[in-house]
């Protein structure tokens, strides 16, 4: 697979994913404001709320089941996504020499050499004693 349809492909997912989530946290946050305080029939949740709101407020199993369990498998996605990606971006690629550019392989001979200086100066200054 190209880099483009990966790309194409990841923020098609994600947008999925963030407008499934927000479309059930506006059903979860109307259920909760809309909540009557004691149990009413059928017909006045319709009445009151809506067809659909009314309907899972009179029946509470569809209403997780279409509504809440989704959210906890979305989280559960969401956080084992972000432990991969995590792990992947802390995997360090191992360079080699010849993938530097001459500037970057003459800074690291000018570091090396001023430690193995310093090395040797350390170790001769105890014989100095």
């Amino acid at each position: 697979m190209s880099p483009k349809a990966k790309k194409i492909l990841m923020f098609t997912g994600i947008g999925i994913d963030v407008a499934l989530t927000l479309f059930l946290f506006v059903i979860a946050i109307i259920m909760i404001i809309t909540m009557p305080g004691n149990r009413i029939t059928m017909a006045e949740a319709v009445e009151k709320n809506g067809p659909f709101i009314g309907y899972l407020q009179q029946h509470p199993t569809v209403y997780f089941w279409s509504c809440v369990f989704p959210l906890i498998l979305l989280l559960i996605a969401n956080l084992v996504i972000l432990v991969l990606f995590v792990r992947a971006l802390a995997k360090k690629k191992q360079m080699a020499v010849e993938d530097l550019s001459e500037e970057q392989k003459a800074a690291l001979r000018a570091e090396l050499l001023k430690e193995l200086q310093a090395e040797q100066s350390e170790s001769k200054e105890p014989e100095d004693k």
